[in-house]
């Protein structure tokens, strides 16, 4: 059984710069998936027509990620042993549906793929193979699990965003900015909304993967209790258990409540406050012009070209049209940045998911005290060796992996949004529920994937 909270005040709120984080592990996990590939992808084979979904799909995850922090924020406790206090076989799904969505080492050899293109090494697979032994390491060494991923992510992005930001701006011209403007309500080259040989698998995968997506969302609450937000500043946090010895080896799992007072309630209306504002910029705003930028620049650089369908190879023509507009050298920088991106998700995915699988499988006989760290190193090397075993099947179509991957994710994304928007309006105090307006935003994304995941199934 799952110990019942115990009750602490809510900590008042820090100044939101020391806030910022969470939001960055979260948008790192999209570059690697949507916005690298499957949106470049699909704006290379068919024009910037479909620039509204990117917005439909990073508003949809921007809803979601927000109910899951307040969750995190009023117990201290991820969601997913919220969800098990209600419903005892949800860990078996949730341990399930991850590895089935992630286990796939798409994003790792996409990453290994393009590091390789740009340093000319010709064996993507040793680059691979190399690739996952390193995440492995720095995961296994880093000395505070959380700080090690969130710093990794923080400087990639900022010096990877601004790099694709400003090649984007300087090859686009007005034609394809129009294209931008005029996709944005949904009008794209000969078609409206959708073209009509679009595949709607990886169109399903493309908008579920515009931001984390499928259970990674939800390990949102995992990011922000080990940031502490809110009653996560009462939790213990996951450190290595080689270069950290004064981590805790046994916690428990289930976290705190506060009493509802005045004062609580005052301090709970500022984190609250607080979080939307740094996911809001962070993860919405900055995901968003990131995602434009990589599909302008897709659009400007490789539109039209015969052989983009096949694998990434949209990614090297658009090197490749980077080195003859600007300098030689800007092409494989081009490679290599996005491929240390790819590498980045790979690492923050191998995290989230080991993180996901480990409370879950701790969740299915639940105690007062869980060797949280111990399992969560052997799942991760576990994944690591199913990567690596997977690789070495010779599977050498990253865009194929990521699309199948993103592709069940979104049908997780379809069932969870109704399981959190009934946990957070029947399991939450009434003072702190979602109001009405959040709650129709959170089924109608619901209604949005199922109706895809139902295309997609019927096709």
């Amino acid at each position: 059984m799952i110990p019942p909270h115990l009750q602490k005040d809510l900590p008042p709120p820090p100044p939101l710069r020391r806030l910022l984080g969470p939001s960055f592990i979260l948008l790192g996990l999209g570059l690697g998936s949507g916005e690298i590939i499957l949106w470049p992808y699909l704006t290379s084979n068919h024009g910037l027509g479909l620039a509204w979904a990117i917005v439909a799909g990073i508003t949809m995850q921007f809803i979601i990620n927000l109910e899951v922090e307040r969750y995190a924020l009023i117990y201290g406790e991820s969601v997913f042993v919220g969800f098990a206090r209600w419903l005892k076989f949800l860990p078996g799904w949730f341990i399930a549906t991850t590895f089935l969505g992630f286990a796939w080492p798409g994003i790792g050899l996409a990453g290994a793929t393009l590091v390789d293109n740009a340093l000319g090494s010709k064996s993507s697979l040793l680059v691979g193979i190399l690739l996952f032994l390193l995440i492995g390491t720095i995961l296994t060494l880093g000395k505070h699990l959380y700080h090690t991923v969130e710093t990794i992510q923080k400087y990639l992005i900022l010096v990877g965003t601004p790099f694709i930001i400003l090649l984007a701006l300087y090859l686009a011209r007005a034609t394809h900015w129009q294209a931008l403007f005029t996709g944005l309500i949904g009008i794209g080259p000969n078609y409206r909304f959708l073209p009509p040989d679009i595949s709607l698998v990886t169109l399903l995968g493309a908008l579920a993967f515009s931001g984390a997506g499928g259970n990674l969302n939800l390990a949102q609450s995992c990011y922000i209790r080990d940031k502490g937000y809110g009653m996560g500043h009462y939790s213990p946090k996951i450190g290595s258990l080689i270069t950290n010895p004064t981590a805790p080896r046994h916690f428990s799992l289930s976290g705190f409540s506060f009493p509802l007072t005045p004062g609580n309630l005052t301090r709970f209306k500022k984190w609250w406050r607080l979080a939307q504002v740094e996911h809001f910029f962070i993860f919405w705003l900055l995901g968003l012009v990131t995602m434009l930028s990589l599909s302008l620049l897709a659009y400007s650089t490789a539109y039209g070209r015969s052989n983009n369908p096949s694998g990434i190879h949209f990614i090297l023509n658009e090197s490749s049209a980077i080195a003859r507009s600007t300098l030689p050298v800007f092409g494989p920088l081009f490679l290599l940045v996005t491929g240390l991106m790819l590498t980045a998700t790979q690492l923050t995915v191998l995290d989230s998911t080991s993180r996901i699988i480990t409370e879950n499988l701790l969740l299915l006989r639940p105690s007062s005290s869980s060797p949280a760290p111990k399992t969560y190193y052997l799942v991760l090397w576990l994944q690591i060796a199913f990567g690596i075993f997977i690789l070495l099947l010779g599977f050498d179509q990253p865009r194929q992996l990521i699309t199948i991957s993103a592709a069940i994710n979104a049908v997780t994304m379809c069932i969870y949004s109704v399981l959190l928007l009934i946990l957070n309006r029947t399991r939450l105090p009434p003072p702190l529920r979602p109001g009405l307006l959040r709650s129709f935003l959170l089924l109608l994304t619901f209604v949005f994937f199922g109706f895809f995941s139902y295309l997609s199934i019927r096709g």
